[in-house]
């Protein structure tokens, strides 16, 4: 009997191992190309090209970032105000359209309301490549291709926030509550601005997280809509200047810092906003 008592311990110590090492690689997995990236960045063309990242010489962060902002007249910093705009923008308003939506299907009863939103769940499924084409011919008959509002109007609406939306209105938002504010003599506008749009604060954080991630890293939408330069948003304008790197290879280094750049944004937001971000998955994962 203690013989068996003493190998108990074993399998529970195994799995416990196995789970550090699957983490420690997928941190590794993760931060690896991170790490690349910041040490690329502060280095001269010629370190970089020599593969000697983890070498002293060849420092050359400052000198990077003012080539990066000088470059071809400063096109970066305009193409980052534009992924600002797009993004920043763009997933705040999506963010509250998806949320609004999905509290009504979630409160509301009209015809054929669960067709509807299997039709959402539907769309889901459905990669964002596929509707380049349709979303372009539908620009062009409106006259808006090649203008900012060519990008910034299809992602405002995202099936997926929708979901989410509905979700977190199951969650959060009492049934009781919303029946005390109609017996209080609240319109539903007024109820949803003041009493349910409040309860939502958390899911509408995650919503706008995860439309500020997918609209920041939006390639092909911007790719088929725009043609002028002004209006990329950094992640096409980069792929320009990379595109262009093997003819002139000073470009090599200002792309390098441009796309660490690129990320810190990204970074930014889900810090300052990471207490919201988990209490809205914990309460979703609960319902």
């Amino acid at each position: 009997m203690s013989a068996t008592g003493s190998t108990l311990p074993r399998p529970r110590l195994l799995g416990r191992a196995t789970v550090n090492a699957v983490v420690a690689i997928s941190v590794l997995y993760t931060l690896l190309p991170v790490l690349w990236l910041v040490l690329a960045a502060s280095k001269n063309r010629d370190a970089l090209f020599g593969s000697d990242l983890l070498s002293p010489d060849g420092f050359s962060f400052g000198r990077n970032l003012t080539d990066l902002f000088a470059m071809d007249g400063g096109l970066y910093g305009r193409w980052y105000v534009n992924s600002l705009l797009y993004a920043v923008l763009g997933a705040a308003v999506g963010a509250l359209v998806s949320v609004a939506c999905g509290y009504a299907f979630d409160k509301y009863r009209f015809r054929h309301k669960e067709k509807l939103f299997g039709l959402v769940l539907a769309a889901v499924m459905v990669p964002q490549t596929v509707l380049a084409l349709p979303l372009y011919l539908m620009a062009s008959e409106a006259g808006l291709v090649n203008t900012f509002w060519a990008v910034f109007v299809p992602v405002l609406f995202n099936p997926f926030g929708v979901y989410l939306g509905r979700v977190f209105s199951q969650g959060y938002v009492p049934d009781e509550v919303l029946e005390a504010a109609r017996i209080d003599g609240a319109g539903e506008l007024t109820m949803y601005a003041r009493v349910a749009l409040r309860m939502l604060g958390p899911g509408l954080v995650t919503v706008f997280l995860f439309q500020l991630t997918a609209i920041w890293n939006n390639f092909f939408l911007p790719m088929v809509m725009l043609s002028d330069q002004d209006l990329y948003p950094v992640s096409l304008g980069l792929y320009t200047w990379n595109s262009s790197a093997s003819v002139s290879p000073e470009y090599y280094p200002v792309v390098i810092m441009g796309s660490l750049l690129a990320v810190v944004p990204l970074i930014l937001a889900f810090v300052l906003l990471q207490r919201f971000w988990r209490s809205g998955l914990t309460a979703g994962a609960v319902k």
